[in-house]
């Protein structure tokens, strides 16, 4: 079992690492921290978080979350998206259950910075 006070990223503890940013108390400092928590948010079921955090160019009318459960990151790169920066790439690879069959999403995501708040733009999935 999980502990649920726990950041589903694996960040530590869920009200230091993604829950302000959920909750909107906190804006991401840099491109991997908003992937970190689009995945807890997908973990989570917080469509509401992927739409508010996903770039308006590239964004689909509607955000929802499937019944997968998601248990496990990995971070495999990291290309600028810092504190600094105006763009970023995060590769990654998610893990997930569906029912008993295991599946991993492995993609590398472009983000941008837009009025100073990073945005997830698209990403190239990965085999």
């Amino acid at each position: 079992m999980t502990d649920p006070t726990q950041c589903p990223c694996g960040g530590g503890p869920y009200a230091g690492c993604c829950g302000p940013l959920h909750a909107g108390d906190a804006q991401a400092t840099t491109a991997e921290a908003l992937m970190r928590s689009r995945y807890s948010a997908f973990a989570l079921g917080l469509p509401d978080h992927l739409w508010r955090t996903w770039h308006p160019r590239t964004r689909p009318e509607r955000v929802t979350v499937d019944s997968s459960a998601w248990t496990g990151l990995e971070i495999v790169d990291v290309v600028d998206g810092g504190e600094h920066d105006s763009t970023g790439v995060v590769e990654f690879i998610a893990h997930h259950r569906d029912g008993r069959r295991p599946g991993r999403v492995h993609e590398r995501s472009r983000f941008e910075r837009r009025a100073g708040r990073w945005m997830y733009v698209d990403g190239d999935l990965r085999p």
